[in-house]
């Protein structure tokens, strides 16, 4: 399958002017910026990115049913996409992620674009890995990726959570299921900062875990001594269980999903916890508590993906502004917020701000203690900040 530089290969010539972001090292090529199409490129292939005057600018993964029309492999003219190419992107990728073998044995080992492998997620759950291929060029490769990551990892096992809306977009149909090995078990189990937990690889969210909050899950474990807390979209506890373990006085967690509270409650007795569990809608039963009186120390707001894209923005902004608005109204004075929102469409600068605008129709003066951001293992380069989607505040109502 490779694709050696050839001037004859393939290739999306773009329209005059268009290059700009391809020069800044931006990974995604989209339907508007081309001018034409040389060649007949199948679905996944190889093509070059050719400016206007047919200057080289990168090889890419050719998808002509999406918006994204291509999406960058390597900007070298020399490289070949191959599978020594994939290969080594994938044991360059694993090789950053070694230092956190000593606190965890989940992590994500792949990270799509950040790791130079754009569609390609892979998480590590002890000694199984689950794939997410999301783009035309990553399943293309699909087989010899596995295989990378189970040479590398020495993992005995692989499953697959392909079931992602974007793949429609590429034309790709969902896929879920075992990949290889022993994968077709429905939970496994791992251990993140000395807390044991369930993971449902099958039907979970994401790939089964967040493990883009491991470092603030440990954040929150700072903060909890002492205090009520109050931990909102809970799933399957990770921020309760690490709350209970820095001393927190008490804890109550609401999720509306009955599967993932079976598994909070058997995360909680595994690690020898008591926790109050509600399976409530969230907007409701904070109403609920306030008309109740009651009160909390410390609150962890971590909805689900309220704007996927810049244009549900508005929407989502009205969401944000009302959950947090009543979480600020059942903060004790000196109470902590962590708040955060995993939405790509909601950028760092517009959610505080739409924080900003909760507190002051709460009535509350709120200090910025901290801002979050996912664990190491989700990097972020600078020339693709779509890829910076988790973004948190610590807030102190005072």
């Amino acid at each position: 399958m490779a694709r050696r530089p050839d001037a004859g290969a393939p290739a999306l010539v773009l329209k005059p002017g268009r290059e700009k972001s391809l020069l800044r090292r931006h990974p995604w090529v989209f339907s508007g910026a081309i001018g034409r199409v040389v060649g007949e490129p199948e679905l996944g292939a190889t093509v070059a990115i050719r400016a206007a005057d047919g200057a080289f600018l990168a090889w890419a993964a050719y998808s002509p049913s999406s918006q994204i029309r291509a999406r960058v492999w390597i900007w070298d003219e020399q490289a070949s996409i191959d599978d020594a190419f994939l290969r080594a992107r994938v044991a360059a990728a694993i090789a950053r992620r070694a230092g956190l073998a000593a606190t965890t044995d989940a992590m994500r080992l792949v990270h799509a674009e950040a790791d130079g492998l754009p569609g390609v997620v892979c998480d590590r759950y002890a000694d199984a890995v689950v794939f997410q291929f999301a783009s035309a060029g990553a399943e293309r490769f699909r087989d010899t990726i596995v295989d990378a990551v189970l040479e590398a990892t020495g993992c005995g096992a692989a499953y697959e959570r392909s079931d992602l809306e974007v793949r429609g977009l590429e034309g790709l149909p969902p896929r879920s299921g075992p990949i290889r090995g022993a994968a077709a078990a429905p939970t496994l189990t791992i251990t993140e900062h000395g807390i044991r937990y369930v993971v449902d690889v099958a039907h979970g969210q994401k790939t089964g875990f967040y493990l883009d909050q491991r470092a603030n899950r440990d954040r929150i474990r700072t903060f909890a001594a002492g205090r009520d807390v109050l931990n909102c979209f809970c799933y399957t506890g990770g921020f309760t269980l690490n709350a209970l373990a820095g001393g927190a006085h008490s804890a109550l967690s609401i999720d509306s999903s009955a599967a993932a509270l079976e598994l909070a409650r058997e995360n909680a007795r595994r690690n020898g916890f008591a926790v109050d569990w509600l399976e409530a809608d969230v907007f409701a039963a904070l109403r609920k508590l306030r008309d109740g009186g009651r009160a909390f120390d410390l609150i962890v707001l971590d909805p689900p993906k309220f704007a996927p894209t810049a244009a549900h923005a508005e929407r989502a902004a009205r969401a944000y502004k009302d959950i947090n608005l009543l979480a600020l109204k059942l903060l004790r004075p000196a109470g902590l917020l962590a708040t955060f929102s995993c939405s790509g469409g909601v950028s760092p600068e517009l959610f505080q701000k739409i924080v900003a605008g909760a507190a002051a129709d709460a009535g509350a003066d709120v200090r910025l203690l901290e801002r979050l951001q996912a664990d190491d293992d989700h990097p972020v380069t600078l020339a693709f900040p779509e890829g910076e989607y988790l973004k948190g505040l610590v807030l102190e109502k005072r």
